[in-house]
C-alpha cells in the first residue's frame, strides 16, 4: 500500500492557487481511478483504492502547507506504512510551468510542506512528485505568487500538465514498487 499525499492550503481562499497543484493532481487522481475523497480524519481529507493495481490512499491535508507533515505522519501510522510507502504530490517554483519530475528522496528544496514533512518523519527518504509553477520575476514576490491564480492563458496547459502529473503519479508508483 502507498499514501499518495497531494499538498495544498485547505479551503476556498487558496483552492485555485498555484501553491495547491498538489491537491489539483489528487483530485484528478481520484478522479480517474473512482476513489471518493470523504474520509476526515488523520488531518486529512482521502480515500482507498487501487491506482495501476497497488493498493493506495490518496489523502489532502487539512493542515495549512507548511503543517503537510502532521497530515503524512498520521495517515502512515495509521495505516501502518513506512516512509518509503509515501508519494508526495507539490508544486515547485524553481521548475518551470508545465514541467514534472520524479524524486525519490532528499532535501525539501525550499518547499515548505516538504520540509515539514521531513521534520515529522525525521528523514527525506519518501517520493515526491514535483509539479513546476515557474517562478516570479521578483524574488520578494514568492509567497504572494504562489498564493496566487494562475494566469488565464495558462488553463490550457494546466489540463496537460494535470494529465502528465497523473501519469508520473503511475510511473511513480511502479517504480517504488520494484524497490
Amino acid at each position: 500500500m502507498f499514501v499518495i499525499l497531494g499538498l495544498g492550503n485547505p479551503g476556498p481562499r487558496y483552492e485555485l492557487t498555484r501553491h495547491n497543484a498538489g491537491f489539483w493532481v489528487a483530485d484528478n487522481l481520484a478522479e480517474k481511478y473512482n476513489i471518493q475523497l470523504r474520509h476526515h480524519k488523520y488531518f486529512s481529507l482521502y480515500g482507498k483504492g487501487e491506482v495501476e493495481g497497488f493498493e493506495v490512499v490518496i489523502a489532502k491535508p487539512r493542515t495549512y502547507m507548511n503543517e503537510s507533515g502532521k497530515a503524512a505522519k498520521s495517515l502512515l501510522s495509521a495505516f501502518g506504512l513506512s516512509p518509503e510507502q509515501l508519494l508526495v504530490v507539490h508544486d515547485d517554483i524553481d521548475l518551470p510551468l508545465g514541467k514534472i519530475k520524479k524524486k525519490f528522496k532528499g532535501g525539501d528544496g525550499g518547499q515548505r510542506g516538504i520540509r515539514s514533512t521531513i521534520q515529522s518523519l525525521r528523514t527525506g527518504e519518501f517520493a515526491r512528485v514535483r509539479v513546476g509553477i515557474g517562478r516570479p520575476e521578483d524574488r520578494d514576490d514568492i509567497v504572494d505568487y504562489v498564493l496566487s491564480p494562475f494566469d488565464k492563458e495558462d488553463s490550457g496547459l494546466l489540463n496537460k500538465v494535470m494529465k502528465q502529473a497523473v501519469q508520473t503519479v503511475e510511473v511513480a508508483l511502479k517504480e517504488l514498487n520494484k524497490e
